[in-house]
């Protein structure tokens, strides 16, 4: 039996097919990194699941690579490849909430952005990013860190189910119920088993948090993050808060000529009763003077969309990250003496705590294999200058090694660079070998390969 032919393809697809030389060509094949610059041969605009199983058999069939792009924001470029082909959901966005349930299906493409706003307007919410256009299913699938985490755990722990189509070209569901060793790789396996054309969430009552960053003289991060450290470990798990090193933006919240100076910052959301917001940031005041900040009740969707301006389509990225116990005097010096040489004011570094509900999930529970850690840390860089390559990176890698000491052997997958293969196996942690053994079952030829790739 032949190969399935592009025409072929074309034919049984609902959705839009574009190849080299078609209109808009150049556009379907931008990825949110500006350094990622691909040619596939074939994109699919997938219109539903019928449109990901064709393509899924075009890809094998054919023996070509096959990426899968939601939200496009993987920064080693896995949503695109030369050659290849890319099954890309941006047309497949939609979010259905079941208030009565408390639960929520999203198709594979939406964002955050989409699916928060669906849900705030009947007063829910769950775990997701804090970028508004990363998409829902590298991030769930990865993990999915938040502001929410430590009260309502990982996106993927917020998963109930999930439509997929494995590398056969069979369309699954993936439950507790039915068949369930695929569903526990898919937390925290990646995109390694198969493509999910929908996810179903369960959704908290959640409509508006009491949120907001406040900058410090770049002089206090020593004692910000010795603070931080001893408050985060007995705050409310309505509590989501994070340091960052900030080159401060020109916005309004912030005095003209601080604008382009270096800060030290804390991050925080209140999830709880709004009335005790105040109260609740009241010691992120009393650790030192907050040069300028912008807190206050905030509809929850808004602080996803918070840094998307400094993080627009297009911008250059490079990125590490690391899992972290303990955040050590050896850690903080080590932060103090980098994090303030951030070279753009789109480089930074967070320090996302992930204790709480998160912990409250056995280790074997799910695939994501680090729920010992207490934050997962990422150094990101992004600018607009090809010629700052190097000097963006570098910094970044700088201060990775300053921290490697400090810091887990395994990172969180979804900050990890092109780079970073050589930590595979230690970034999906002590359940590598059981995802070893589902990825032999659902993809012995290993057709998703281009993620975090668990070799068959």
């Amino acid at each position: 039996m032949s190969a399935i032919t592009l025409a072929e393809l074309r034919a049984l697809t609902r959705g839009e097919v574009v190849a080299p030389g078609d209109a808009g060509y150049d556009e379907a094949r931008m990825v949110h990194n500006g350094m990622i610059d691909r040619r596939p041969a074939v994109i699919v605009r997938v219109a539903n699941a019928g449109d990901v199983m064709a393509t899924v058999d075009y890809a094998r069939e054919n023996a070509l690579d096959l990426s899968i792009r939601g939200g496009g924001h993987s920064a080693p470029g896995f949503g695109t490849n030369d050659g290849g082909v890319v099954i890309d959901f941006s047309a497949l966005r939609g979010v259905r909430v079941d208030p009565h349930a408390s639960s929520a299906r999203a198709d594979a493409g939406a964002t955050w952005g989409d699916f928060n706003a669906a849900a705030h307007a009947l007063g829910f919410a769950t775990t997701g990013g804090v970028i508004s256009t990363t998409g829902i299913s590298g991030l769930t699938l990865g993990g999915g860190i938040g502001y929410l985490s430590r009260g309502f755990g990982l996106s993927l722990d917020n998963l109930i189910s999930a439509d997929v189509v494995t590398a056969d070209g069979q369309l699954l569901l993936a439950s507790e119920h039915e068949n369930p060793d695929l569903f526990w790789a898919l937390r925290g396996g990646g995109g390694n088993f198969g493509v999910c054309t929908s996810l179903e969430y369960r959704l908290h009552p959640v409509r508006d948090v009491y949120w907001g960053p406040m900058l410090y003289d770049v002089a206090e991060a020593e004692n910000i993050f010795r603070f931080y450290r001893d408050y985060i470990r007995d705050a409310p798990e309505e509590m989501g808060a994070f340091p960052a090193f900030q080159i401060a933006p020109p916005l309004p919240f912030i005095p003209e000529h601080m604008h382009g100076e270096m800060f030290v910052a804390i991050v925080a959301c209140w999830a709880g009763p709004l009335e005790e917001g105040e109260r609740q940031f009241r010691p992120f005041h009393e650790v030192a003077e907050v040069k300028a900040e912008l807190v206050g009740p905030v509809p929850y969707p808004a602080i996803n969309a918070a840094f998307d301006g400094l993080f627009p389509k297009g911008i250059r990225q490079y990125w590490k990250g690391n899992f972290v116990k303990e955040l050590s005097d050896g850690a903080i010096a080590a932060h103090v003496e980098h994090g303030p040489k951030a070279p753009t004011m789109s480089s930074t570094m967070h320090l996302y705590p992930i204790d709480g509900a998160c912990h409250r999930v056995g280790p074997h529970d799910t695939a994501f294999g680090h729920r010992d850690a207490n934050w997962s840390m990422v150094i990101v860089s992004a600018w607009t200058d090809p010629a700052d390559d190097a000097a963006n990176t570098r910094w970044v890698r700088d201060y990775a090694e300053a921290l490697s000491p400090f810091s887990e052997r395994g990172g969180y997958i979804n900050f990890m660079a092109a780079d970073d293969d050589d930590r595979i196996k230690a970034n999906y942690g002590e359940n590598y070998d059981r995802l070893v053994e589902v990825k032999r079952k659902f993809d012995p030829g290993n057709l998703f390969r281009l993620n975090q790739n668990i070799r068959p």
